[in-house]
């Protein structure tokens, strides 16, 4: 039923859209595509009427503003998430992986090797790949659960080294030169995003400095023009 009347309202392209972008927020997500789609809709609308109706301005601003809140909310809600969890699994992926190859290295399984290192490192990716080896433990099989991994993973080079795992696992290939070159572009990553953090930093004090300094410094040389001026 919901999915009928979403259908009603929404394109089906919005509809996979949204879904998508919801599934990319991970494990811990709590919203759902109808509610999300149905919360923003009718919130618009009520922006809307009321802007209508309290402002002298009528359509142009009620219809500026219901549509800046539209796509805003699509962005605070879903996109900057997953911004910032694509940050986050990198990082934890890095060490993740490191600790994979080691055991593949030891001549495990690719389950195995997965079974034993989600059970030693807590963290967000682990516990992904924790849902992915109970989804295998359930009756799927590990290239079904993996590809259903890939889309709760918003990070392409994440999703690169899961699909070598489907590769290697579908063709009995060694996965572990593949593992090490994922890893090595994970730490490349990783540092280039550092070094465009610092380089950023003379920028973001710059503008500290307009907001906050200059007022102060302005308000030190005028203080004395100001207080005579205020006792003559």
């Amino acid at each position: 039923m919901k999915n009928n009347l979403l259908n009603k309202i929404y394109p089906k392209k919005t509809i996979l859209k949204i879904d998508s972008k919801i599934k990319l927020l991970g494990i811990y997500n709590t919203y759902n595509t109808f509610d999300f789609l149905t919360v923003r809709l009718l919130l618009t609308v009520s922006i809307f009427i009321i802007t209508l109706i309290f402002s002298k301005y009528g359509y142009i601003l009620a219809l500026g503003l219901s549509l800046i809140f539209y796509f805003t909310l699509e962005y605070i809600v879903l996109d900057y998430p997953v911004k910032k969890r694509i940050k986050k699994l990198e990082k934890e992926a890095l060490f993740f992986f490191e600790v994979l190859a080691l055991t593949l290295e030891s001549g495990r399984s690719l389950k195995h090797a997965l079974n034993l290192t989600t059970e030693n490192i807590d963290s967000e990716i682990s516990l992904e790949f924790r849902k992915t080896l109970a989804e295998v433990n359930l009756g799927k099989s590990l290239n079904e659960s993996l590809e259903a991994m890939k889309k709760r993973i918003p990070s392409d080079t994440i999703n690169n080294a899961i699909l070598n795992m489907i590769q290697s696992n579908t063709f009995g290939n060694s996965i572990i030169d593949s593992m090490y070159t994922q890893i090595d572009y994970l730490r490349e990553k990783q540092m280039l995003d550092v070094k465009a953090e610092i380089a950023k930093l003379p920028t973001k004090v710059s503008v500290i400095s307009v907001i906050f300094f200059v007022p102060i410094m302005m308000l030190i040389i005028l203080a004395p023009v100001l207080i005579s001026y205020l006792f003559s």
